[in-house]
């Protein structure tokens, strides 16, 4: 017996996962047009005010003037210049209390009517708790950057991105839930498939890491050459960094950090390869055949992409491109790995 698809449910999932998106692409732009400091308080109701006359404008600016950002890196900034940062940061925090009313509202409306199962109505109290706590790391984040120096930490900088994709991750894979009854039993001929998709996606959320730790660092603005690293396929750099930080250095060396995720990269490259090649051989559903397909080609593009970020010295276009790619693989790395226990009927019945 088919059972029913809520679609005001699947809606609103797919809306918080657009949203979500929506959000990492924008918090990109922010850390790209180094905006991301430009807001030096958190206020949950009143933040959502901006400025609005010369007066509130120059007391916003003086406070900006007191932090480290101004006085290493800005001291040359107008109020005009000023407000182009302030815009970008305004909008990312105003897109996260947007993203709190999208999830609240509808969860509070949905429960009121019980169209909410004991199972889903659980899971969406992680996602709450996920959000909330999102919200909490992007103000950890930012406070790094207005004491002593001028720049977040990237190790705050990846748990924020990090912790942003998996609530993506987890609420669109609550949509398919919504979509698409899972069975229990997986067949022997898709273990092998099953065992690539997990590695796949375990180094692709390293990678992502390091994409972070590399955008934290600003290490992409150095060693702008492919394949090599300036002269060498190794430079010298990531040796002293062993002999100054030791293990550390995986995690703080500018060169090591992109040295890591150059090869990262590689792996993921020859690992969906691999994983593509293995699929071609097997009677797959079609929609695990397309997820699949989709993976392959979003890693081959994602490949491209940072390669001419990197040469390029990154450019907010390419470089926001860049990271919508990590988000587009991430989307069918769930969808693939989904669809390996999935019914072959499509439940189609609306409630």
């Amino acid at each position: 017996m088919k059972e029913k698809i809520d679609k005001a449910i699947l809606i609103w999932l797919l809306s918080g996962c657009f949203l979500i998106a929506t959000m990492v692409i924008i918090g990109g732009i922010t850390r790209l047009t180094h905006s991301g400091l430009s807001m030096v308080e958190w206020k949950l109701i009143m933040g959502s005010i901006p400025p609005l006359n010369e007066a509130e404008w120059m007391e916003t600016f003086e406070k900006y003037k007191q932090t480290p950002e101004f006085k290493i890196k800005h001291s040359h900034f107008t109020l005009s210049e000023f407000k182009s940062i302030f815009f970008w940061e305004y909008f990312h925090r105003m897109i996260g209390r947007f993203i709190g009313i999208v999830f609240i509202v509808p969860f509070l409306y949905f429960l009121f009517n019980k169209r909410l199962s004991k199972p889903m109505f659980q899971k969406l109290l992680i996602v709450l708790a996920m959000g909330a706590f999102q919200g909490f790391l992007g103000w950890f984040m930012v406070k790094s950057g207005l004491v002593n120096r001028p720049d977040v930490s990237h190790y705050r900088l990846a748990a924020h991105l990090v912790t942003a994709l998996i609530l993506y991750c987890y609420t669109f894979w609550l949509a398919l839930e919504v979509v698409f009854k899972r069975s229990m039993k997986l067949s022997v001929s898709y273990a092998g498939i099953q065992k690539l998709l997990v590695a796949f996606g375990i180094i692709l959320f390293v990678q992502i890491t390091y994409g972070a730790f590399v955008a934290g660092l600003k290490a992409g603005l150095f060693y702008p050459t492919f394949p090599k690293m300036g002269s060498s396929w190794i430079p010298m750099a990531v040796s002293f960094g062993f002999q100054d930080s030791g293990f550390m250095s995986i995690f703080e060396n500018i060169a090591t950090v992109q040295l890591i995720h150059r090869y990262v990269a590689k792996i993921l490259f020859v690992l969906v390869i691999v994983l593509w090649i293995k699929s071609r051989k097997l009677e797959l559903p079609n929609r695990l055949r397309f997820g699949i397909n989709g993976l392959a080609i979003t890693v081959m593009i994602q490949f491209l992409s940072g390669v001419f970020t990197l040469l390029l010295k990154i450019p907010v276009s390419l470089g926001v491109f860049h990271q919508f790619g990590a988000i587009v693989l991430l989307t069918f790395s769930i969808f693939s790995y989904y669809h390996l226990k999935v019914e072959p009927e499509k439940v189609l019945q609306n409630s």
